[in-house]
């Protein structure tokens, strides 16, 4: 509770001079080392998982409708789903696969994201 109250005295403190805020002066400002790299281009994938419930041409059909594929993409994308019990069937930035994920939830698919490099 000292420590809250230390805090809250510190921010309270009337500054110098008027219009100045307490907040940000800078010699109390910490620099980042300069080699820290921080990634945001990292893709993700979008993952489209097999079930015993949606027929094959169903699922050609949502990614045809969805995503705009060709009939022979789609029936490719679907068989991977089939055989192998999943398919990468998009990828780009977090934020649009878990629109897409939430998309196929909506069709009745079993769908989920990774980071490409996962």
């Amino acid at each position: 509770m000292a420590v809250v109250a230390q805090l809250v005295e510190r921010w309270l403190v009337v500054p110098d001079v008027a219009g100045s805020s307490p907040v940000g002066r800078p010699e109390e400002l910490q620099i980042l080392e300069e080699d820290t790299v921080v990634s945001f281009d990292i893709p993700w994938l979008l993952i489209v998982w097999n079930d015993p419930i949606n027929l094959m041409n169903y699922v050609v059909h949502v990614f045809r409708t969805y995503f705009g594929y060709s009939r022979e993409e789609a029936t490719r994308l679907m068989m991977l789903v089939h055989d192998e019990g999943r398919a990468v069937v998009a990828s780009g930035n977090r934020e649009e696969m878990e629109r897409h994920a939430q998309a196929m939830h909506e069709y009745g698919l079993q769908a989920s994201i990774t980071k490409a490099d996962a």
